[in-house]
């Protein structure tokens, strides 16, 4: 596809976070640190529990970046793997502490369900954004209304105020498209999210239109993705594909489901995600070409 150049492989990780890397992210890097440190000190996960007196599943929570880490647990087991300079040490216990800060997103806690959350923390931090969505825009690019018709139809009988705070959650995540240095967001879109008039057929003609305006963004990618590519390549359900400037970091793909999610970062599965999203960009109209259609179904909107 001209223009659009597949992702690469991950790349090898290094060690030092990035400045301002937010929690979630320094939680993931601190994840990847410990596990590594375990393993070089040759310290199986039943043992490490035993050091902090918890569970071997939090210590696996731990080492995904999924549960925080307390500086006394830090300390307890660093010295149990080992570590004994004390610079690398107050460095790495400094990182703990930020790593428990709290991001912006923490101040819609009431509406924040605890599996999204990390999904937050990593599109702030993010270099890309890939995804495929097969029944919505993407939040990301939602308008009030539309946002409005989506979350409703999910939580039709919580209170109206609640509903509206969910919106201006979705609405604020957007800001990162807007900053000096915004991820690159490469959307694609199922044909059928085109043909389900959400919210009905004006609030369908402004999404779309605001979906244009953002095409014109040099850092947003629009493509849509027909019903005969779809019907013999596709992930079965929306994916979101996350790839970050820090090095050290692996990519993410995010699997949302209807009350969980799943974030996978082992290579073997994000290779995977990674070669579905390029076969499906592969086979899909152009940016170009996509706009054409977009224009298409704005003007059936009326």
């Amino acid at each position: 596809m001209p223009g659009i150049e597949p992702l690469q492989p991950s790349r090898k990780p290094t060690l030092a976070p990035a400045a301002g890397a937010s929690p979630t992210v320094l939680r993931l890097i601190l994840g990847a640190q410990l596990r590594r440190m375990r393993a070089e000190a040759g310290i199986t996960p039943d043992v490490a529990a035993a050091c902090i007196r918890c569970s071997t599943a939090k210590i696996s929570r731990m080492e995904t970046g999924h549960s925080p880490c307390k500086e006394r647990d830090a300390a307890d087991l660093l010295t149990l793997y080992g570590v004994t300079d004390p610079a690398r040490t107050a460095e790495f216990l400094d990182l703990v502490n930020k790593a428990g800060e709290r991001g912006w997103w923490r101040s819609y806690a009431d509406v924040l369900p605890d599996w999204f959350e990390p999904l937050v923390g990593l599109e702030e931090a993010a270099a890309s954004i890939r995804t495929y969505e097969s029944h919505y825009i993407p939040g990301l690019l939602q308008t009030f209304d539309y946002a409005y018709a989506v979350v409703r139809s999910g939580h039709a009988i919580e209170p109206e105020e609640v509903t509206r705070r969910r919106v201006e959650l979705r609405l604020k995540r957007q800001d990162l498209l807007y900053r000096s240095d915004p991820p690159k967001l490469w959307v694609l879109l199922d044909e059928a999210v085109l043909m389900r008039p959400t919210g009905g057929r004006q609030v369908m003609r402004e999404q779309l239109s605001h979906l244009l305006d953002m095409t014109e963004l040099p850092h947003v990618i629009v493509q849509v993705a027909p019903f005969e590519v779809t019907a013999h390549t596709s992930p079965g359900s929306g994916i979101t594909y996350l790839r970050f400037a820090m090095a050290q970091l692996p990519d993410v793909a995010y699997l949302e489901h209807l009350t969980n999610a799943t974030s996978v970062t082992k290579r073997e599965s994000t290779d995977e995600y990674r070669w579905i999203l390029d076969s499906l960009s592969a086979q899909s109209p152009s940016p170009v070409e996509s706009r054409r259609l977009l224009r298409q179904a704005l003007e059936r909107y009326g």
